[in-house]
């Protein structure tokens, strides 16, 4: 009785096998990395004192996945802290393709910077108001330069946290605001180091 083929040869259903698990990891990654979640690391001071480099992040996708679902735009809260593709990204140029900074203006609206800090005007606050006041204490630093922007429908002003001098690159001072459909996601938590894990 001829033996199965499988029983004669071994090693070829070892090798379909793992190739089998490696497309069933390399399928799951890349759902899990488009729909869900990503992780990435902090490289730099602009976030200081609430990012340090080599902060690692879980940024969360199903935000966004569900507003595409839903056939709409992600639009995040104003005061999360975001990962979102450089705009300005070239490929062999010295520039990071991903960035983290915080939502300070939504569309819309016009964002000054007074007495050393953000003022956000828009309908429902004509006179202004600082949009860190909610954040929990965070950023710390006071906020340098100026800048009187009206943001664009379909964008967002952002800012890093450490707004003195030029250690963040932003919507103050050459980064521009940033469209709606380069927003990867809100950072969820930070994974590392271990001792200063939190969410956000």
């Amino acid at each position: 009785m001829e033996q199965n083929f499988f029983k004669r040869y071994p090693f070829i259903k070892d090798a379909i096998g793992i190739v089998i698990f490696i497309l069933c990891v390399t399928i799951g990654t890349i759902f899990i990395n488009t729909f869900i979640f990503r992780s990435f690391s902090v490289i730099g001071p602009s976030m200081e004192k609430t990012l340090y480099t080599g902060d690692r992040l879980i940024v969360n996708r199903i935000p966004v996945t569900i507003a595409q679902l839903k056939n709409k735009t992600y639009i995040p809260e104003r005061g999360q802290v975001i990962v979102f593709k450089n705009p300005q990204y070239s490929a062999g140029i010295n520039s990071d393709e991903y960035i983290v900074k915080r939502v300070i203006g939504l569309p819309g609206e016009r964002v000054t910077i007074k007495d050393g800090h953000y003022v956000v005007y828009n309908s429902q606050n004509p006179e202004g108001f600082n949009p860190d006041d909610t954040n929990n204490g965070e950023p710390g630093s006071p906020t340098s330069g100026s800048v009187d922007v009206i943001v664009p429908s379909g964008e967002i002003f952002v800012s890093g946290d450490h707004r003195q001098g030029s250690y963040s690159y932003d919507s103050r001072n050459g980064l521009g605001t940033i469209p709606l459909y380069d927003v990867v996601g809100p950072v969820g938590v930070r994974i590392f180091p271990f001792d200063k894990i939190r969410t956000f």
